[in-house]
């Protein structure tokens, strides 16, 4: 096309450029979480992070809608919540219009909690509270309720996804979302006892190399945590979060607390997870994996 016929081709409108936008999704809210520009036009830096916010957003929806229908209001609990991107397009594109419902963001970083408190107070967002705590002290919070219904955990890194999982757990939760990333906890343990299982099994082959011991730590650790979720009475769904074009930490666990005639399921997942951890010599990580479980 002649340098000519650009300047005449008109710019893109932003639904153009954001085929994702919906009626009535606040430009104001976007250009804040700076996805678009002060001109509103797409920032493409943040583009990436936007898709796989959006892509979110599509799992977690329907079971907002599921929970509400149910018992007629609904609690989300983001942990890791950093500057509150899928929170904050979550209360806009669900709860805002809505009289009931509350999202809460659990982020480490004060500093962080401040702006996203101060950007949901100018943008009225009503619902929405901000807690400067880490996962662990979350659970005993005295602002948040004893009842989450929906947990996420956006690439929470390394055993902070073990704690989003334990906070829905102990928060009687009735989903959780999960996008781990960056596991060494599992790897390291398997690293320090890679002789002695070199010795025990051909098994330890999988890990022998240095490169192998983080790729199939990482793995397994996600299997451990779907096997832990069984356990305690979850059905588990693992699945692509976006194409791997847009981010390596890809994985995504959907767990839905399935009802009490599952105590089978559940038995045979706790056993499974106690010999996939002693067939690997990963028994230092039951206390972590199999605790609050009964024999």
């Amino acid at each position: 096309m002649s340098k000519a016929a650009l300047k005449k081709r008109p710019p893109q409108t932003l639904e153009e450029q954001l085929p994702e936008l919906r009626p009535g999704q606040s430009v104001e809210l976007l250009k804040e979480l700076h996805i678009l520009t002060r001109e509103g036009k797409l920032n493409q830096d943040t583009r990436r992070k936007l898709k796989q916010v959006y892509h979110l957003v599509q799992f977690i929806e329907p079971l907002l809608a599921e929970v509400l229908k149910e018992r007629g209001d609904v609690t989300l609990a983001d942990h890791g919540a950093g500057k509150s991107y899928l929170g904050f397009i979550l209360y806009d594109l669900f709860f805002k219009d809505k009289p009931v419902g509350h999202v809460y963001g659990v982020e480490s970083r004060a500093e962080l909690v401040e702006k996203s408190q101060a950007l949901a107070t100018r943008l009225g967002f009503e619902r929405m509270a901000f807690l400067a705590t880490t996962v662990q002290q979350a659970l005993s919070h005295l602002e948040l309720p004893p009842r989450i219904d929906v947990v996420t955990a956006l690439h929470a890194c390394d055993t902070a996804t073990d704690d989003a999982i334990r906070f829905g757990l102990a928060k009687q939760a009735r989903f959780m979302v999960l996008v781990p990333c960056c596991q060494a906890e599992v790897a390291g343990v398997m690293r320090s006892n890679k002789a002695l299982n070199l010795a025990r099994t051909p098994l330890a082959e999988l890990w022998r190399h240095p490169l192998h011991t983080r790729e199939f730590g990482s793995q397994i650790t996600n299997v451990l945590r779907c096997l832990q979720l069984e356990a305690h009475g979850y059905g588990v769904t693992v699945t692509e979060l976006v194409g791997w074009e847009h981010s390596m930490k890809n994985e995504l666990i959907l767990a839905r607390k399935a009802g009490p005639d599952h105590t089978a399921q559940q038995a045979r997942a706790r056993a499974r997870l106690q010999q996939v951890l002693e067939e690997l010599g990963l028994q230092a990580l039951s206390e972590r994996f199999l605790g609050g479980l009964q024999a």
